[in-house]
């Protein structure tokens, strides 16, 4: 899969709060580095990450731009709250290799 076709698999699978299919996107070594948080490593880590995140509070991506050049996918995403970000996907092989997003962390805070 190319890194914008997985990409927009992500968003589905992240908006349907998809754990197993958001797993199954990353390598087993991928990376996933929220720059407001530590980076977790590893697929199963990843996993785990997702299922405590959904179960915290809904989430939402609304894909604002999405772009591809060579081996990387950018997304630009908001929600339904306003809060606002971008996302660093690199795609080896049709699996995500590492990821890095920016965003607000104070904008999720209660």
């Amino acid at each position: 899969m190319e890194p914008r076709a997985l990409v927009q698999a992500w968003v589905e699978a992240f908006n349907q709060s998809d754990v197993d299919t958001l797993a199954d996107l990353y390598a087993e070594d991928a990376v996933n580095d929220q720059v407001a948080l530590e980076p977790v490593a590893g697929r199963d880590s990843i996993r785990r990450m997702f299922a405590t995140d959904f179960k915290r509070t809904a989430l939402v991506c609304i894909v604002e731009n999405l772009f591809e050049d060579g081996e990387w996918a950018i997304l630009e995403w908001r929600d339904p709250q306003g809060r606002r970000g971008c996302g660093f996907f690199h795609v080896v092989d049709g699996r995500i290799v590492m990821q890095r997003g920016y965003w607000d962390r104070l904008t999720f805070e209660p």
